[in-house]
């Protein structure tokens, strides 16, 4: 327990455990799932399995790499499932060398995926992979469903047909909404899409957009027959997937003004009729202004109604501390995790993990905050990136324990005092 990192700021919030993931500290999307934590890499090209049975003793226990070119940053669980995403590994790119060039404009134009590449010229895979985990420390690969295009950037699966993600697809300026049939695992498939008019670029279709704005989808959120899609710089867009072949646009609530864009989840909370919308801070110093997390009056489908904002961290001076300081993630009450209609988990990038208390829908209150040290080295190879955390996901177990990955930092395991 001595040797723990010592957080640079904590309230309410202790450290348990922590791992560096085998040496592979860099993490995005973390899944902890029958005492096991599945870590899908930044950097580090491919992902992690961290036996987490006792959370004091973390142990790293196996590494999947990635295929070359490819990056595998975000995953999913759900019995003896693990689906990974497959897309080009945008951060070793040279063209994202400056990250600007990957939250302003249109993705697929600066990929070359709009235009559809020739495939030769291509050198990463893009697609879903499907894992067998009856054997939680021992994946093996059973399906894969390709994707013509730059990949799948985030998929949402909790069990039976259905799983959903964003996919960037030849012909399409960014990534669009996809419903896949699982009913095969060993098959997966393709069954329905929806996108924004205006991105498909293939069929004529022109943005009606800022040509700085990136109109794509980062994930949905579904409950029942609704999918909620955090569209970046489009804002929270609602769509009915009753038919999953045809999905339909139930509402749209454009992102800016007043919202700041890079909208990254768009999280249901159906007993209260709320929603939880985050929009991810994507510029180092707030350059791309203040990011809120917001809560929605969701009462009418068609049309949800802003209530109130999380408050930001306000005890250091964190605009100035380097990298981005501002909202990420946050846990999204998947089936048995835990789950919680009244306390929402958000990590806050350069600011850390945060607990907020929405039981006054109205007034949002910070209730804890665990800030981690500076990495002790760097996993993110791109030029001029601060030496400071970057907390990126967090997911909290049924028995309330919290994991929080980073982009360099390694896993922490927290207990939250509330």
């Amino acid at each position: 327990m001595s040797d723990l990192p010592k957080p640079d700021y904590s309230r309410n919030m202790r450290l348990v455990g922590f791992s560096d993931q085998g040496g592979r500290p860099d993490g995005v999307q973390v899944m902890v799932h029958r005492g096991h934590a599945y870590v899908g890499h930044m950097f580090s090209k491919g992902f992690s399995i961290v036996d987490v049975r006792d959370p004091k003793n973390p142990r790293a226990v196996n590494y999947l790499a990635a295929p070359p070119g490819t990056w595998n940053i975000h995953l999913q669980t759900h019995g003896d499932l693990l689906l990974v995403i497959n897309a080009k590994d945008m951060f070793a790119a040279a063209e994202f060398a400056d990250e600007k060039a990957y939250y302003k404009g249109q993705l697929g134009k600066v990929v070359g995926t709009a235009e559809a590449k020739p495939k030769a010229a291509r050198d990463w895979t893009a697609g879903l992979a499907v894992y067998d985990i009856a054997n939680p420390s021992q994946p093996r690969r059973i399906g894969f469903m390709p994707v013509e295009g730059g990949g799948i950037h985030r998929v949402w699966y909790t069990g039976g047909r259905w799983a959903y993600a964003s996919a960037l697809i030849d012909g399409f300026t960014d990534y669009i909404f996809i419903t896949i049939d699982m009913s095969d695992p060993a098959k997966p498939r393709e069954a329905g899409r929806w996108w924004i008019p205006g991105m498909n670029q293939a069929a004529g279709e022109a943005p009606a957009w800022p040509a700085t704005s990136r109109f794509g989808l980062h994930h949905a959120i579904i409950h029942g027959d609704t999918a909620y899609a955090a569209w970046r710089d489009a804002g929270m867009v609602v769509i009915d997937v009753a038919d999953r072949a045809k999905p339909k646009l139930t509402s749209h609530r454009d992102g800016a003004p007043p919202f700041g864009g890079g909208t990254h989840n768009c999280l249901p909370v159906p007993d209260r009729d709320l929603l939880i919308v985050l929009d991810e801070a994507v510029l180092d110093h707030q350059e791309d202004g203040v990011k809120n997390i917001w809560v929605f009056d969701n009462r009418d489908k068609t049309n949800p109604k802003t209530i109130a904002t999380f408050p930001q961290p306000a005890e250091a001076d964190y605009k100035h501390k380097g990298g981005h300081f501002g909202p990420h993630n946050i846990h999204e009450n998947r089936p048995g995790s835990f789950v919680s209609s009244e306390t929402i988990f958000a990590t806050y990038q350069n600011a850390g993990i945060r607990v907020f208390d929405i039981r006054n829908q109205s007034a949002p209150v910070e209730t804890a905050a665990w800030v981690p040290p500076a990495p002790a080295r760097m996993m993110d190879h791109r030029p001029n990136r601060a030496r400071v955390i970057q907390s990126a996901d967090v997911f909290v177990d049924a028995a309330g324990l919290i994991y929080a990955t980073d982009y360099n930092a390694g896993l922490f395991i927290l207990e939250y005092g509330g």
